[in-house]
């Protein structure tokens, strides 16, 4: 199809929510979204592609049909849109990993069941919890829980085995109560099945004090040996519940969430608190989405993350989210749970501050796991993308003008070797051709001429060629500097830098008035920042020296012996004009001749008395 049978398609559906599916020319899911108004969604995918981003329009531009499911409402559509990610894994949705590499821990139904670790969750009647994170970690837990309530990790069958041999090396390490043998109830076994549940669902205070209970109520009917026991097991489960780490995932009362969208990388992290104590942290990098804002973003993988999960949280806090998305995924969970699982983002207090502390993480994760060369990469390949150069510029020249009045008037040419200052290629120049009052566009023609004058004449100072010309100033000047490039049958682009009512670059524009927003991307928006304030500080700097040396120059001109030679020496003795004003004669004559150094003294004080 069409771009613009596609828009006509899409200008036909309906204002009501779904789920739409771009394909590919070969049938393949390319991306798949949700709306809560398909029509407004899907058609502007079909709209200007300037007001797209540069991912957004690389996807468009190989959609080549879309097909739509219409549901009743935004719980369905967010249900819906995540069943068919997983299924299709389209190459420009976010992706989290996928769940084949996360375990399950199973526990089987029988007479006397048994804990172990399957791949996947499936309909066999057994207890699944999970999915948690690696196998490693995951066995650590198990075993810590097994060994924790003394239940049975050997592969004796029960109750097929009890009473046939002497327990195991496991009981006489004090690692199991051998419920191999005759005297252990199937009745206790039980009880220490469902203790092992509490615990991997997150309860762990709670089977503490039944347990404490039942301790001093067995203490209390003098029956020692059981009390002690009781204790063994508490003590055991207490040091289980500080071992943070190795239970990471499993015991979570709270799930706290972070997002953060870097250069080259984003990152999601999670932190997992039980009764108010951090009890495990888990981050996800995966690349930069295409436009989704961060509240999009988060919907997405919270509901990626949260429906495939057969144990979930009492809370979950966000550090924002899109409208109707926490009542959303708040009725989804719930239902799924059968008990209330609270969504929301916090705005005040200790849970505002473990968003901050999420959010931090995150952030952390995110710079960690991106080198100085990949976010370099990034943010070169996304300003090419979203100004259409044909490839990432590895050198990039800017432009300004600074003046006091008519005089004075100089020029900075300052010099990027992808995202790093090239100091040595930096170039100054003082205008010359102009008459009268200050003209920026003639002072950005003349520099540039000048600029590309040099190159052709061979130059070495001046070579190579930039890959972009950036020009101080908005669209008049970049066509100023535009007339000069054509004469010399110069190719490069050139870009004007806009700036806001602060003076930060917000945009940038061509020579034909097509304005390029930078803002909504921050690895770019702070390259060409960058940029811009060196080139004016450099250019300020260069100004301030030429202005000082033509105050001095005025000041001391005129003067009996004093020639340029005399003045430079004065200056470097003394740095400034008033320096020079406020020394004596005999500080004088150590750098001038007697008579010089009289002349100069005179010429000052002179002045002040008359």
């Amino acid at each position: 199809m069409t771009k613009d049978e596609l828009r006509e398609k899409a200008n036909d559906l309906p204002l009501t929510p779904g789920v739409y599916l771009m394909m590919d020319k070969a049938g393949t899911v390319i991306y798949v979204g949700k709306a809560k108004k398909l029509k407004n969604r899907v058609s502007q995918y079909f709209q200007d592609s300037a007001a797209h981003n540069a991912k957004t329009r690389q996807m468009v531009s190989q959609v080549d049909h879309f097909d739509t499911i219409f549901v009743r409402s935004e719980f369905e559509a967010l249900v819906l849109e995540n069943s068919l990610i997983k299924r299709h894994m389209p190459h420009y949705n976010i992706l989290l990993k996928d769940d084949k590499g996360y375990p399950f821990i199973r526990l089987s139904k029988e007479a006397y069941p048994r804990f172990s670790l399957a791949n996947r969750a499936v309909g066999d009647g057994a207890r699944y919890f999970g999915p948690f994170g690696g196998r490693y970690e995951t066995r650590q837990a198990l075993d810590a829980v097994c060994t924790a309530l003394r239940l049975p990790t050997c592969n004796r069958k029960f109750p097929r085995d009890i009473g046939l041999d002497r327990p195991c090396l496991n009981f006489h390490m004090g690692r199991c109560d051998g419920f191999c043998r005759k005297e252990m109830s199937a009745q206790e076994y039980q009880r220490r099945i469902a203790q092992a549940v509490q615990l991997l669902e997150g309860h762990s205070r709670q089977l503490l004090q039944e347990m404490t209970a039942e301790m001093e109520a067995e203490a209390e009917a003098l029956r020692f040996e059981q009390a002690a026991a009781l204790r063994d097991r508490i003590n055991a489960i207490s040091a289980l519940s500080k071992k943070q780490t190795v239970i990471a995932g499993l015991c979570a009362d709270t799930d706290i969430w972070g997002l953060y969208r870097g250069s080259g990388k984003c990152c999601c992290a999670i932190l997992h608190i039980e009764n108010g104590d951090l009890t495990g942290r888990e981050t996800q990098l995966f690349s930069d989405p295409m436009e989704e804002s961060e509240e999009e973003m988060l919907s997405t993988l919270t509901a990626q993350y949260y429906l495939p999960r057969a144990i979930l949280p009492h809370e979950i806090l966000l550090p924002y989210a899109a409208e109707g998305h926490c009542e959303n995924l708040s009725e989804v969970l719930s239902k799924r749970a059968e008990r209330r699982v609270w969504v929301h983002v916090p705005q005040r207090g200790e849970k505002a501050e473990l968003r901050s502390m999420a959010q931090q993480n995150a952030a952390e994760e995110a710079e960690r796991a991106t080198t100085v060369e990949e976010r370099s990469a990034h943010t070169l390949t996304l300003l090419q993308k979203l100004t259409d150069l044909p490839a990432p510029p590895k050198r990039m020249e800017s432009f300004d003008i600074s003046n006091t009045g008519k005089s004075d008037i100089v020029a900075s040419m300052v010099v990027y070797s992808g995202t790093r200052p090239l100091k040595s290629a930096y170039r100054r120049f003082r205008i010359q051709d102009l008459d009268g009052h200050p003209d920026d566009y003639a002072s950005m023609q003349e520099v540039l001429r000048r600029r590309l004058q040099r190159a052709a004449d061979g130059d070495e100072k001046f070579l190579p060629l930039p890959d972009v010309f950036l020009i101080d100033g908005g669209i008049t000047h970049a066509n100023a500097a535009l007339a000069v490039a054509r004469k010399f049958n110069c190719t490069i682009p050139i870009f004007g830098m806009v700036k806001d009512e602060r003076h930060r670059t917000r945009a940038l524009v061509t020579p034909e008035g097509r304005e390029i927003g930078i803002s909504n991307y921050q690895a770019v928006f702070s390259l060409i920042g960058q940029i811009q304030e060196e080139t004016h500080r450099f250019a300020i700097t260069y100004h301030h020296e030429s202005h000082q040396r033509s105050t001095m120059r005025s000041a001391l001109d005129g003067i009996p012996g004093l020639g340029p030679k005399r003045q430079a020496a004065l200056k470097k003795a003394f740095g400034t004009i008033r320096a020079i004003k406020d020394a004596d004669v005999e500080s004088l004559k150590a750098v001038l001749p007697q008579a010089v150094a009289e002349a100069v003294w005179h010429r000052f004080h002179d002045a002040c008395s008359s």
